[in-house]
């Protein structure tokens, strides 16, 4: 099958009454698309960590059948915009109100994030966003994958890569990702020179 087309071939694992039991949101009776159907479809932020963190944009932590798809419990809303998340619960909103420039420091927020996910992963899914979902919430993310899960940035930068292929933190995200990996491992891992970064 493979062969004869251009798109790769998946093979769900466990079957679709899984995936059915765990995204039963994407469940549809449709068969065929049109092609404005399909411009028209809601995308969903990517899971990052199956039913505990995920990460998307600012569109997407405004809608809230995604909250109630992915029983959302708690929003870091990295980017300028305020929003109007959990005002009857504050706590449950980490704001870090920075751009996405050359001279923006997230690396002195990347303990308060950590902290904040692990605090909230155990009580329901957590929504880490930036405006498009594409530099600050994806060097978030890799902050809390090399401290809570003990990867390497180059092990974290490519599994969120694969979970979303068009992340691209700015260069000097990279450069805070790689003090931070020196921060948590004591040395420097990862040569953050190469091109890919």
């Amino acid at each position: 099958m493979q062969r004869l087309t251009r798109f790769p071939v998946m093979v769900l694992r466990g079957g679709y009454e899984r995936f059915t039991a765990t995204y039963h949101y994407l469940r549809t009776q449709k068969i065929f698309w049109m092609p404005q159907e399909l411009e028209a479809f809601k995308t969903y932020p990517v899971e990052i960590l199956p039913a505990k963190v995920y990460m998307g944009n600012y569109a997407q932590a405004c809608d809230s059948q995604i909250q109630k798809d992915l029983k959302i419990k708690a929003h870091i809303n990295i980017s300028e915009e305020a929003g109007i998340f959990f005002l009857e619960d504050r706590e449950k909103l980490l704001h870090i109100p920075i751009p996405d420039s050359l001279e923006a420091d997230l690396f002195s927020h990347f303990v308060t994030i950590c902290h904040f996910i692990d605090a909230y992963i155990h009580k329901g899914a957590v929504l880490v966003f930036s405006t498009f979902g594409i530099s600050r919430c994806s060097t978030a993310v890799m902050a809390y994958l090399i401290h809570s899960c003990k990867l390497y940035l180059k092990n974290a930068w490519n599994y969120v890569q694969k979970c979303k292929n068009n992340m691209r933190p700015n260069r000097a995200f990279v450069k805070q990702l790689s003090d931070w990996e020196q921060r948590i491992y004591i040395t420097a891992i990862t040569d953050t020179s190469e091109p890919n970064y």
